[in-house]
């Protein structure tokens, strides 16, 4: 395969969500899959909506991804660019001047639809005089500049959708350039592509459409389409878009929630694919095992709780060495035997200062059975504490109080951490200290 280089092009208009973070996690992955080139391209072009802060923060969860990017540029660099590239298509008769306002451009497809005509746009610009169009001028009219579709089948073979065919009678000539000299998506997208040398463009099937139009103006720009591949759009878990949910999934908040970027990079990896979601917490091994022929036409669901149960799996098998600057951040001491000791049940790292303070901090005890707890008070064993007292410690309790199985486990458990699950009591011991276990099992917070 010749050299691949790919690019995810935000808009900072708004934080990243689980749906344009997919984009991305895709397009970085196919680059790194082959030794490709990844690049990150701002497109800012929105005055009004972008902003810095929503910039940085598009970078800022890029990195804590991991994905970083080999290169960048910014469309509003590039606004002369794009008015060279209208002007070429204009001396080509591929574009042309617009005089209809929006209202008037509504009204039309109104009457359209009404007739039971599909709203394509009749091309009156096409039609207007010189004269005509300098007394529209006159009259204070600024054009807006459409591209001038071939009446013909665009095709291409997708890498997500297989062979895709599109007959352009059914589009409207898509507006290139706005009446007040603003650049549209379409026509930036791709004079930036040709000049970043793109060779992929990957990205959700909302685009197809697009894709279609945008063939016709990679060849009017005397340039050869890029590779394409259209992914299925994520949908929750009962099918539904997440368009109206995706406030919510702000990859910020997923941060901010515990959430391992790792966990978020195995689950939008296969999601959509005919391959089980299976977690990894190297994003190497993620790249290795991607690929976007793997990728299907049917709806991709995310779940949430899902990517709950990724994470857990992730950071049950978490190295403590991998940890250890988040354990002490979080006031979490004990070390690498007390990570191991609870991390088998937890679902985010942060849960373990939960147990910490369980461990050192006063609790109210839940005296369940205390005819039990008085029992494993007195028969204590003398000396520090460790696991390796629990087998013979509780085998006396059992046959002072003949109480055996749950009935025995369960109000040591309750007594002692005041939760009814979690990690094994033996190990806790010793960061429980016995003080803290007498009083306990005594009723008494501590």
């Amino acid at each position: 395969m010749s050299a691949i280089k790919v690019r995810f092009a935000p808009s900072p208009t708004g934080n990243l969500h689980v749906g344009n973070l997919r984009t991305a996690l895709v397009n970085y992955l196919f680059a790194r899959k082959f030794d490709g080139h990844f690049m990150l391209r701002i497109d800012d072009t929105d005055e009004e909506r972008s902003t810095v802060a929503f910039e940085e923060s598009i970078r800022a969860d890029l990195s804590w991804m991991g994905m970083t990017w080999d290169s960048e540029d910014r469309q509003s660099n590039r606004l002369a660019r794009y008015d060279e590239a209208l002007a070429d298509l204009v001396a080509k008769g591929r574009a042309y001047a617009c005089y209809e306002t929006p209202e008037e451009l509504s009204l039309k497809r109104k009457a359209q639809l009404g007739a039971g005509r599909p709203p394509v746009y009749d091309r009156a610009g096409l039609k207007l005089t010189d004269e005509a169009k300098a007394k529209l001028e006159a009259d204070g009219r600024k054009p807006h500049w459409r591209f001038l579709l071939n009446d013909s089948q665009v095709s291409w073979h997708d890498k997500v959708r297989g062979d895709v065919a599109y007959h352009m009678s059914s589009l409207s000539d898509p507006v290139l350039m706005r009446e007040d000299g603003r650049v549209i998506y379409t026509l930036a997208s791709v004079v930036d592509d040709i000049d970043h040398g793109i060779t992929h463009i990957l990205r959700g099937e909302d685009h197809v459409t697009n894709s279609t139009a945008q063939i016709q103006l990679f060849e009017a720009l005397d340039a050869t389409p890029p590779s394409m591949g259209h992914m299925a759009l994520l949908a929750g878990a009962d099918g539904e878009g997440l368009s109206k949910r995706i406030g919510s999934l702000s990859i910020g908040e997923l941060r901010a929630n515990g959430l391992e970027p790792e966990a978020i990079a195995s689950l939008l990896a296969r999601i959509g694919t005919a391959d089980p979601v299976v977690p990894h917490n190297d994003l190497a091994v993620i790249i290795d095992g991607f690929d976007i022929s793997r990728f299907g036409r049917a709806t991709a669901k995310f779940d949430p709780a899902e990517l709950d149960a990724v994470n857990a799996r992730i950071v049950q098998e978490l190295d403590f060495d991998v940890v250890v600057g988040k354990l002490d951040a979080l006031g979490v001491g004990g070390g690498a035997d007390f990570w191991k000791t609870v991390r088998g049940n937890i679902r985010i790292v942060s849960e373990a200062a939960d147990w910490w303070q369980i461990c050192t901090a006063p609790i109210t005890p839940i005296m369940d059975a205390p005819d039990v707890t008085t029992a494993a008070a007195s028969l204590l064993p003398d000396g520090d504490l460790s696991a390796e007292i629990w087998s013979d410690w509780t085998k006396s309790i059992a046959a002072k109080t003949g109480v055996k199985g749950k009935g025995l486990f369960m109000p040591l458990r309750l007594a002692l951490t005041g939760q009814d699950k979690g990690p094994e009591i033996a190990p806790l011991l010793a960061f429980m200290g016995r003080d803290r276990v007498i009083a306990r099992l005594q009723g008494d917070s501590a």
